[in-house]
Protein backbone atom coordinates (compact mmCIF):
# COMPACT_ATOMS: atom_id res chain seq x y z
CA UNK A 1 0.00 0.00 0.00
CA UNK A 2 2.91 2.53 0.58
CA UNK A 3 4.60 1.65 -3.06
CA UNK A 4 3.40 5.33 -4.57
CA UNK A 5 4.62 7.36 -1.50
CA UNK A 6 7.93 9.12 -2.66
CA UNK A 7 11.08 8.79 -0.47
CA UNK A 8 11.46 11.28 2.08
CA UNK A 9 13.98 13.46 0.40
CA UNK A 10 12.10 13.57 -2.83
CA UNK A 11 8.79 14.23 -0.43
CA UNK A 12 10.70 17.34 0.84
CA UNK A 13 12.01 18.80 -2.38
CA UNK A 14 8.08 18.67 -3.69
CA UNK A 15 7.29 20.53 -0.79
CA UNK A 16 9.54 22.95 -1.07
CA UNK A 17 8.75 23.71 -4.63
CA UNK A 18 5.40 24.54 -3.55
CA UNK A 19 5.36 26.44 -0.90
CA UNK A 20 7.82 29.07 -3.04
CA UNK A 21 5.68 28.64 -5.56
CA UNK A 22 3.36 30.02 -3.46
CA UNK A 23 4.90 33.08 -2.19
CA UNK A 24 4.35 36.47 -3.70
CA UNK A 25 7.26 38.11 -5.76
CA UNK A 26 8.18 41.43 -4.61
CA UNK A 27 6.03 42.44 -7.10
CA UNK A 28 3.40 40.75 -6.32
CA UNK A 29 3.66 42.44 -2.81
CA UNK A 30 4.25 45.57 -3.74
CA UNK A 31 1.22 45.75 -6.00
CA UNK A 32 -0.63 44.26 -2.84
CA UNK A 33 0.50 47.43 -0.71
CA UNK A 34 -1.64 50.30 -0.14
CA UNK A 35 1.33 52.43 1.09
CA UNK A 36 2.98 54.08 -1.71
CA UNK A 37 6.87 53.05 -1.68
CA UNK A 38 9.20 55.22 -0.38
CA UNK A 39 9.95 58.38 -2.42
CA UNK A 40 13.10 60.87 -2.24
CA UNK A 41 11.40 63.94 -0.25
CA UNK A 42 12.32 67.25 -1.03
CA UNK A 43 11.08 69.94 1.96
CA UNK A 44 10.92 74.09 0.23
CA UNK A 45 10.69 76.26 3.37
CA UNK A 46 10.18 79.86 2.55
CA UNK A 47 11.78 82.79 5.27
CA UNK A 48 9.13 85.27 5.95
CA UNK A 49 6.90 84.90 2.93
CA UNK A 50 3.38 85.41 3.38
CA UNK A 51 0.07 83.45 2.75
CA UNK A 52 -1.20 85.81 -0.18
CA UNK A 53 2.17 86.22 -1.48
CA UNK A 54 2.61 83.59 -4.20
CA UNK A 55 -0.49 84.42 -7.19
CA UNK A 56 -2.18 80.84 -6.96
CA UNK A 57 -2.64 82.10 -3.32
CA UNK A 58 -3.98 85.45 -4.39
CA UNK A 59 -1.24 87.81 -4.87
CA UNK A 60 -2.26 90.55 -7.61
CA UNK A 61 1.14 92.25 -8.39
CA UNK A 62 2.86 90.26 -9.65
CA UNK A 63 3.52 86.08 -10.70
CA UNK A 64 4.56 83.09 -9.40
CA UNK A 65 4.72 80.92 -12.06
CA UNK A 66 6.49 77.78 -11.01
CA UNK A 67 5.36 77.78 -7.68
CA UNK A 68 1.99 78.42 -9.42
CA UNK A 69 2.62 74.85 -11.71
CA UNK A 70 3.41 73.39 -8.21
CA UNK A 71 0.18 74.15 -7.23
CA UNK A 72 -1.68 72.84 -10.35
CA UNK A 73 -0.23 69.68 -10.62
CA UNK A 74 -0.20 69.02 -7.03
CA UNK A 75 -2.46 69.21 -3.36
CA UNK A 76 -3.07 73.06 -1.67
CA UNK A 77 -2.89 72.74 2.16
CA UNK A 78 -5.05 75.96 2.61
CA UNK A 79 -5.37 75.64 6.42
CA UNK A 80 -1.66 74.20 7.21
CA UNK A 81 0.17 76.44 9.95
CA UNK A 82 4.09 77.22 10.60
CA UNK A 83 5.41 76.21 13.87
CA UNK A 84 5.27 79.58 15.59
CA UNK A 85 5.34 82.88 14.06
CA UNK A 86 9.09 83.77 14.13
CA UNK A 87 12.60 82.09 12.92
CA UNK A 88 13.85 79.13 15.20
CA UNK A 89 10.65 77.81 17.44
CA UNK A 90 8.93 77.71 14.26
CA UNK A 91 11.84 75.71 12.29
CA UNK A 92 12.54 73.21 16.30
CA UNK A 93 8.69 72.20 16.06
CA UNK A 94 9.36 71.68 12.42
CA UNK A 95 12.41 69.73 13.19
CA UNK A 96 10.80 67.29 16.71
CA UNK A 97 7.32 67.06 15.71
CA UNK A 98 6.60 68.56 19.08
CA UNK A 99 4.39 72.34 18.87
CA UNK A 100 5.71 75.44 21.17
CA UNK A 101 4.03 74.20 24.24
CA UNK A 102 6.51 71.25 24.06
CA UNK A 103 9.66 71.65 21.46
CA UNK A 104 13.07 72.61 22.78
CA UNK A 105 13.63 75.59 21.15
CA UNK A 106 10.75 78.35 21.90
CA UNK A 107 12.28 81.89 20.80
CA UNK A 108 15.14 83.32 19.10
CA UNK A 109 17.87 83.50 21.30
CA UNK A 110 21.54 83.94 20.32
CA UNK A 111 24.54 82.27 21.87
CA UNK A 112 28.11 84.56 21.14
CA UNK A 113 30.13 84.23 18.92
CA UNK A 114 27.61 82.52 16.66
CA UNK A 115 24.23 80.90 16.09
CA UNK A 116 21.06 80.34 18.28
CA UNK A 117 20.13 78.43 21.46
CA UNK A 118 20.76 74.46 20.26
CA UNK A 119 18.32 71.86 19.85
CA UNK A 120 19.63 70.03 22.80
CA UNK A 121 21.65 66.16 21.84
CA UNK A 122 18.43 64.72 23.16
CA UNK A 123 15.87 65.95 20.27
CA UNK A 124 15.66 63.17 18.11
CA UNK A 125 14.96 65.06 14.46
CA UNK A 126 13.45 64.36 11.42
CA UNK A 127 16.29 63.93 9.51
CA UNK A 128 17.71 60.92 12.23
CA UNK A 129 14.42 59.04 11.88
CA UNK A 130 14.81 59.80 7.95
CA UNK A 131 18.25 58.23 8.45
CA UNK A 132 16.74 54.86 10.04
CA UNK A 133 14.93 54.49 7.13
CA UNK A 134 18.01 54.46 4.96
CA UNK A 135 18.07 58.32 3.63
CA UNK A 136 21.07 60.31 2.92
CA UNK A 137 20.06 63.69 4.25
CA UNK A 138 21.19 67.17 3.51
CA UNK A 139 20.56 70.77 4.55
CA UNK A 140 20.78 73.87 2.49
CA UNK A 141 20.14 77.39 3.32
CA UNK A 142 19.47 79.01 6.71
CA UNK A 143 19.46 76.64 9.60
CA UNK A 144 19.12 78.37 13.09
CA UNK A 145 19.24 76.10 15.57
CA UNK A 146 22.61 75.82 16.81
CA UNK A 147 25.99 77.36 15.80
CA UNK A 148 29.27 75.87 14.83
CA UNK A 149 30.24 72.60 16.45
CA UNK A 150 27.24 72.92 19.16
CA UNK A 151 25.09 69.76 19.79
CA UNK A 152 22.30 71.63 17.87
CA UNK A 153 24.32 71.77 14.45
CA UNK A 154 23.28 69.48 11.44
CA UNK A 155 25.82 67.18 12.10
CA UNK A 156 24.76 66.33 15.35
CA UNK A 157 21.14 66.13 14.28
CA UNK A 158 20.62 64.01 11.76
CA UNK A 159 21.98 65.83 8.48
CA UNK A 160 25.07 63.74 6.04
CA UNK A 161 25.57 67.31 4.74
CA UNK A 162 24.77 70.93 5.39
CA UNK A 163 25.76 74.33 3.30
CA UNK A 164 24.57 77.22 4.02
CA UNK A 165 24.09 79.90 7.53
CA UNK A 166 24.36 78.25 10.45
CA UNK A 167 23.24 81.83 12.66
CA UNK A 168 19.92 83.22 11.56
CA UNK A 169 21.42 86.27 13.01
CA UNK A 170 24.17 86.09 10.18
CA UNK A 171 21.87 84.96 7.23
CA UNK A 172 19.76 88.84 7.30
CA UNK A 173 22.65 89.64 4.78
CA UNK A 174 22.92 88.13 1.62
CA UNK A 175 26.32 89.16 0.44
CA UNK A 176 27.91 87.45 3.89
CA UNK A 177 31.65 87.15 4.21
CA UNK A 178 31.40 83.26 4.94
CA UNK A 179 28.92 80.50 5.17
CA UNK A 180 29.37 76.75 6.38
CA UNK A 181 30.23 73.82 3.98
CA UNK A 182 29.97 71.00 6.47
CA UNK A 183 31.99 72.10 9.78
CA UNK A 184 33.94 74.02 7.64
CA UNK A 185 33.90 77.97 7.43
CA UNK A 186 34.13 78.77 3.73
CA UNK A 187 34.96 82.03 3.18
CA UNK A 188 33.62 84.12 0.32
CA UNK A 189 36.51 86.65 -0.70
CA UNK A 190 34.35 87.64 -3.34
CA UNK A 191 32.12 89.55 -0.85
CA UNK A 192 35.15 91.14 1.10
CA UNK A 193 34.44 94.96 2.25
CA UNK A 194 32.02 96.34 0.46
CA UNK A 195 31.97 93.74 -2.95
CA UNK A 196 28.96 91.92 -4.38
CA UNK A 197 30.43 89.17 -5.97
CA UNK A 198 28.34 86.29 -4.55
CA UNK A 199 24.87 86.25 -4.01
CA UNK A 200 24.34 83.64 -1.03
CA UNK A 201 21.07 82.36 -2.47
CA UNK A 202 22.46 81.44 -5.55
CA UNK A 203 25.60 79.65 -4.16
CA UNK A 204 23.13 77.64 -1.73
CA UNK A 205 21.10 76.68 -4.71
CA UNK A 206 23.72 74.97 -6.61
CA UNK A 207 25.28 72.90 -4.15
CA UNK A 208 21.41 71.56 -3.08
CA UNK A 209 21.14 71.07 -6.94
CA UNK A 210 24.53 69.20 -6.63
CA UNK A 211 23.10 67.02 -4.05
CA UNK A 212 19.75 66.22 -5.85
CA UNK A 213 22.36 64.63 -8.49
CA UNK A 214 24.82 62.84 -6.23
CA UNK A 215 22.05 60.75 -4.88
CA UNK A 216 19.87 60.37 -7.81
CA UNK A 217 20.42 56.60 -7.44
CA UNK A 218 19.18 56.30 -3.60
CA UNK A 219 16.67 57.64 -1.22
CA UNK A 220 17.11 61.16 -0.15
CA UNK A 221 16.11 63.49 2.15
CA UNK A 222 16.63 67.34 1.01
CA UNK A 223 15.58 70.10 3.61
CA UNK A 224 15.76 73.38 1.90
CA UNK A 225 15.24 76.54 3.97
CA UNK A 226 15.53 79.15 1.91
CA UNK A 227 16.73 82.92 3.05
CA UNK A 228 13.99 84.26 0.77
CA UNK A 229 12.44 86.48 1.44
CA UNK A 230 13.67 87.87 4.63
CA UNK A 231 14.96 91.18 5.28
CA UNK A 232 17.14 92.46 3.54
CA UNK A 233 16.10 93.30 0.93
CA UNK A 234 18.43 92.02 -1.31
CA UNK A 235 18.31 90.59 -4.90
CA UNK A 236 20.91 90.51 -8.10
CA UNK A 237 20.64 93.25 -10.53
CA UNK A 238 19.05 90.79 -13.23
CA UNK A 239 16.11 90.52 -11.24
CA UNK A 240 15.79 93.83 -10.25
CA UNK A 241 15.80 95.33 -14.16
CA UNK A 242 12.80 92.81 -14.44
CA UNK A 243 10.87 94.40 -11.67
CA UNK A 244 11.97 97.96 -11.58
CA UNK A 245 9.45 100.97 -11.91
CA UNK A 246 6.73 98.27 -11.69
CA UNK A 247 5.90 98.97 -8.35
CA UNK A 248 5.26 102.87 -7.82
CA UNK A 249 5.40 104.94 -5.23
CA UNK A 250 8.32 102.75 -4.23
CA UNK A 251 9.64 102.24 -0.65
CA UNK A 252 13.17 103.12 0.52
CA UNK A 253 14.63 101.90 3.82
CA UNK A 254 17.72 103.29 5.22
CA UNK A 255 19.81 100.32 6.84
CA UNK A 256 23.35 99.95 8.26
CA UNK A 257 26.02 100.21 4.80
CA UNK A 258 29.17 100.73 6.84
CA UNK A 259 30.77 100.69 10.45
CA UNK A 260 30.26 98.66 13.42
CA UNK A 261 28.79 95.07 12.31
CA UNK A 262 28.19 95.78 8.90
CA UNK A 263 26.90 92.47 7.45
CA UNK A 264 26.58 91.08 10.53
CA UNK A 265 22.83 90.96 11.17
CA UNK A 266 21.88 94.74 10.25
CA UNK A 267 19.98 95.38 7.22
CA UNK A 268 21.79 97.23 4.27
CA UNK A 269 19.68 100.02 2.81
CA UNK A 270 17.47 99.36 0.03
CA UNK A 271 15.69 102.35 -2.06
CA UNK A 272 13.49 100.21 -3.97
CA UNK A 273 11.53 98.00 -1.74
CA UNK A 274 8.86 97.15 -3.45
CA UNK A 275 10.85 95.97 -6.82
CA UNK A 276 13.24 94.22 -4.39
CA UNK A 277 10.63 92.05 -2.75
CA UNK A 278 9.59 91.54 -5.95
CA UNK A 279 12.54 90.50 -7.85
CA UNK A 280 13.36 87.67 -4.33
CA UNK A 281 10.27 86.28 -4.90
CA UNK A 282 10.77 86.02 -8.43
CA UNK A 283 14.31 84.33 -7.88
CA UNK A 284 12.62 81.87 -5.33
CA UNK A 285 9.86 81.30 -7.66
CA UNK A 286 12.78 80.22 -9.90
CA UNK A 287 14.61 78.08 -7.90
CA UNK A 288 11.84 75.86 -7.10
CA UNK A 289 11.04 75.15 -11.12
CA UNK A 290 14.69 74.70 -11.18
CA UNK A 291 14.45 71.79 -8.56
CA UNK A 292 11.30 70.57 -10.68
CA UNK A 293 13.53 70.57 -14.08
CA UNK A 294 16.35 68.53 -12.66
CA UNK A 295 14.12 65.89 -11.45
CA UNK A 296 12.45 65.75 -14.81
CA UNK A 297 16.28 65.08 -16.57
CA UNK A 298 17.43 62.61 -13.77
CA UNK A 299 14.32 60.50 -14.12
CA UNK A 300 12.98 60.49 -10.71
CA UNK A 301 10.59 63.62 -10.49
CA UNK A 302 7.47 60.51 -9.96
CA UNK A 303 9.54 59.24 -7.41
CA UNK A 304 10.16 62.82 -5.14
CA UNK A 305 7.38 64.19 -3.10
CA UNK A 306 8.27 67.73 -2.70
CA UNK A 307 6.64 70.21 -0.22
CA UNK A 308 6.74 73.93 -0.21
CA UNK A 309 5.72 76.43 2.93
CA UNK A 310 6.83 79.22 4.82
CA UNK A 311 8.47 79.68 8.77
CA UNK A 312 5.98 82.30 9.37
CA UNK A 313 3.94 85.31 8.27
CA UNK A 314 4.94 88.40 6.33
CA UNK A 315 7.62 90.47 8.20
CA UNK A 316 7.88 93.97 7.99
CA UNK A 317 11.24 94.62 8.79
CA UNK A 318 14.27 96.89 6.36
CA UNK A 319 11.67 98.74 4.10
CA UNK A 320 9.14 95.57 3.97
CA UNK A 321 5.81 96.79 3.04
CA UNK A 322 3.36 94.05 3.38
CA UNK A 323 0.05 95.82 2.96
CA UNK A 324 1.39 97.03 -0.25
CA UNK A 325 1.60 93.59 -1.52
CA UNK A 326 -1.85 92.75 0.19
CA UNK A 327 1.11 89.35 1.43
CA UNK A 328 -1.21 87.89 4.49
CA UNK A 329 -4.03 87.85 2.03
CA UNK A 330 -7.36 88.34 3.65
CA UNK A 331 -5.84 87.50 7.66
CA UNK A 332 -5.32 89.89 10.12
CA UNK A 333 -1.60 89.59 11.41
CA UNK A 334 2.30 89.87 10.35
CA UNK A 335 5.34 87.68 11.86
CA UNK A 336 5.47 87.88 15.78
CA UNK A 337 1.67 87.64 15.12
CA UNK A 338 -0.37 84.68 16.40
CA UNK A 339 -3.25 85.69 14.56
CA UNK A 340 -3.60 84.07 11.07
CA UNK A 341 -1.87 86.85 9.57
CA UNK A 342 1.47 85.35 11.63
CA UNK A 343 1.09 81.43 11.31
CA UNK A 344 -1.00 80.38 8.55
CA UNK A 345 1.31 79.77 5.92
CA UNK A 346 1.14 78.89 1.94
CA UNK A 347 1.62 75.33 1.62
CA UNK A 348 2.03 73.27 -1.34
CA UNK A 349 2.76 68.95 -1.77
CA UNK A 350 3.17 67.83 -5.46
CA UNK A 351 4.14 64.24 -6.26
CA UNK A 352 3.32 63.50 -9.62
CA UNK A 353 0.87 59.90 -10.07
CA UNK A 354 0.55 59.67 -6.46
CA UNK A 355 -0.92 63.27 -4.87
CA UNK A 356 -4.24 64.66 -6.67
CA UNK A 357 -3.16 66.65 -9.03
CA UNK A 358 -4.96 70.94 -8.90
CA UNK A 359 -6.74 70.20 -5.79
CA UNK A 360 -7.09 72.08 -2.19
CA UNK A 361 -8.13 70.65 0.76
CA UNK A 362 -8.58 72.63 4.58
CA UNK A 363 -7.21 69.84 6.77
CA UNK A 364 -5.59 71.29 9.94
CA UNK A 365 -2.45 71.17 9.90
CA UNK A 366 0.76 72.34 11.06
CA UNK A 367 4.81 72.41 11.06
CA UNK A 368 4.82 69.29 14.03
CA UNK A 369 2.55 66.98 11.91
CA UNK A 370 5.80 66.76 8.84
CA UNK A 371 7.48 64.75 11.27
CA UNK A 372 4.86 61.66 11.78
CA UNK A 373 4.17 62.28 7.92
CA UNK A 374 7.91 61.36 6.85
CA UNK A 375 7.93 58.62 8.74
CA UNK A 376 5.27 56.86 7.87
CA UNK A 377 6.48 57.41 4.48
CA UNK A 378 9.72 56.20 5.43
CA UNK A 379 8.48 53.21 7.25
CA UNK A 380 10.06 54.18 10.43
CA UNK A 381 7.96 54.09 13.64
CA UNK A 382 7.62 57.35 15.75
CA UNK A 383 7.77 57.93 19.55
CA UNK A 384 4.19 58.06 21.68
CA UNK A 385 4.63 61.43 22.98
CA UNK A 386 4.77 63.44 19.63
CA UNK A 387 2.03 66.11 19.03
CA UNK A 388 2.37 65.76 15.34
CA UNK A 389 -0.24 64.09 13.68
CA UNK A 390 0.22 62.42 9.92
CA UNK A 391 -1.25 64.17 7.36
CA UNK A 392 -0.18 61.38 4.72
CA UNK A 393 -3.54 60.44 4.20
CA UNK A 394 -4.68 63.58 2.92
CA UNK A 395 -2.11 63.36 0.88
CA UNK A 396 -2.90 60.28 -0.57
CA UNK A 397 -6.55 61.05 -0.56
CA UNK A 398 -7.81 58.73 2.33
CA UNK A 399 -9.86 59.21 5.36
CA UNK A 400 -7.37 61.56 7.43
CA UNK A 401 -7.39 61.59 11.44
CA UNK A 402 -7.61 65.14 13.18
CA UNK A 403 -6.10 66.53 15.57
CA UNK A 404 -8.16 67.65 19.10
CA UNK A 405 -6.66 70.86 18.71
CA UNK A 406 -3.74 73.06 17.58
CA UNK A 407 -1.76 75.02 20.30
CA UNK A 408 1.14 78.13 20.14
CA UNK A 409 2.79 80.25 22.54
CA UNK A 410 5.50 83.63 21.57
CA UNK A 411 7.69 84.63 24.02
CA UNK A 412 8.25 88.58 23.16
CA UNK A 413 6.04 91.06 22.74
CA UNK A 414 4.83 90.42 26.26
CA UNK A 415 4.12 86.71 25.76
CA UNK A 416 0.99 85.66 23.57
CA UNK A 417 -0.87 81.81 23.32
CA UNK A 418 -3.21 81.00 20.91
CA UNK A 419 -5.54 77.31 19.89
CA UNK A 420 -7.25 76.54 17.08
CA UNK A 421 -10.10 73.96 18.09
CA UNK A 422 -12.38 73.04 14.88
CA UNK A 423 -13.52 76.38 13.85
CA UNK A 424 -12.84 78.12 16.57
CA UNK A 425 -9.50 80.44 17.77
CA UNK A 426 -8.64 81.80 20.93
CA UNK A 427 -6.09 84.24 21.19
CA UNK A 428 -4.19 85.66 24.22
CA UNK A 429 -1.91 88.54 24.20
CA UNK A 430 -0.01 90.13 26.97
CA UNK A 431 0.28 87.68 29.33
CA UNK A 432 3.28 88.82 30.89
CA UNK A 433 1.73 92.35 31.97
CA UNK A 434 -1.46 90.90 32.92
CA UNK A 435 -1.66 86.51 33.17
CA UNK A 436 -5.81 87.55 33.80
CA UNK A 437 -6.02 89.34 30.09
CA UNK A 438 -9.27 88.30 28.21
CA UNK A 439 -8.99 85.61 25.52
CA UNK A 440 -10.06 86.84 22.37
CA UNK A 441 -12.54 84.08 20.34
CA UNK A 442 -12.86 84.25 16.48
CA UNK A 443 -15.07 81.48 14.39
CA UNK A 444 -12.51 81.70 11.41
CA UNK A 445 -14.98 79.72 9.48
CA UNK A 446 -17.14 83.03 8.89
CA UNK A 447 -14.38 85.12 9.79
CA UNK A 448 -10.60 84.56 8.33
CA UNK A 449 -9.40 87.71 9.35
CA UNK A 450 -10.70 87.49 12.57
CA UNK A 451 -12.55 90.74 13.05
CA UNK A 452 -15.41 89.68 15.38
CA UNK A 453 -14.31 89.02 19.02
CA UNK A 454 -17.18 86.79 20.14
CA UNK A 455 -15.64 86.00 23.30
CA UNK A 456 -18.63 87.35 25.49
CA UNK A 457 -20.85 85.16 23.08
CA UNK A 458 -19.48 81.61 24.50
CA UNK A 459 -17.76 81.42 27.77
CA UNK A 460 -18.11 77.80 27.94
CA UNK A 461 -15.65 77.69 24.80
CA UNK A 462 -13.57 80.34 26.63
CA UNK A 463 -13.14 78.05 29.61
CA UNK A 464 -12.08 75.29 27.32
CA UNK A 465 -9.66 77.42 25.51
CA UNK A 466 -8.25 78.68 28.52
CA UNK A 467 -7.98 75.12 30.26
CA UNK A 468 -5.56 74.27 26.64
CA UNK A 469 -3.96 76.97 26.98
CA UNK A 470 -2.93 75.43 30.40
CA UNK A 471 -2.67 71.84 30.01
CA UNK A 472 -0.68 72.00 26.56
CA UNK A 473 2.35 73.25 27.45
CA UNK A 474 5.64 72.11 29.57
CA UNK A 475 7.54 74.63 31.50
CA UNK A 476 10.90 75.07 29.65
CA UNK A 477 13.98 75.84 31.92
CA UNK A 478 15.73 77.67 28.68
CA UNK A 479 12.89 79.24 27.73
CA UNK A 480 10.50 79.72 30.63
CA UNK A 481 7.25 81.46 30.17
CA UNK A 482 7.63 85.07 32.72
CA UNK A 483 4.15 84.52 33.84
CA UNK A 484 2.44 81.61 34.81
CA UNK A 485 -0.58 81.04 32.82
CA UNK A 486 -3.72 80.93 35.03
CA UNK A 487 -7.59 79.91 34.59
CA UNK A 488 -9.85 82.93 34.39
Amino acid sequence: MYKYLLPPILLGIVFLLIGNACQPTAQTEQTQSTSPPKPNIIYILADDLGYGDLSIFGQQRFQTPHLDALAKGGLRLTQHYAGTTVCAPSRSSLMTGLHTGHTPIRGNKRTPPEGQQPLPDASITIAEKLKQGGYVTGAFGKWGLGGPGSEGAPENQGFDTFFGYLCQTLAHNYYPYHLWDNQKKLMLDENEGHQEGIYAPNLIHEEALTFIEANKDTNFFLYYPSVIPHAELFAPEAYMEKHRGKYDPEKSFTGRDEGERFRLGPYGSQPEGHAAFAAMVNLLDDQVGEIRARLETLGIAENTLIIFSSDNGPHLEAGADPDYFDSNGPMKGYKRDLYEGGIRVPTIAYWPGTVAAGESNNHLSAFWDLYPTLCELAGVPIESDLDGLSFLPTLLGEEQPQHDYLYWEFHEKGGRQAVRKGKWKAVKYDIFKDPQRKIELYDIAEDIGEENDLAADHPEIVEEMAKIMLDAREESTVFPFEARIKLE
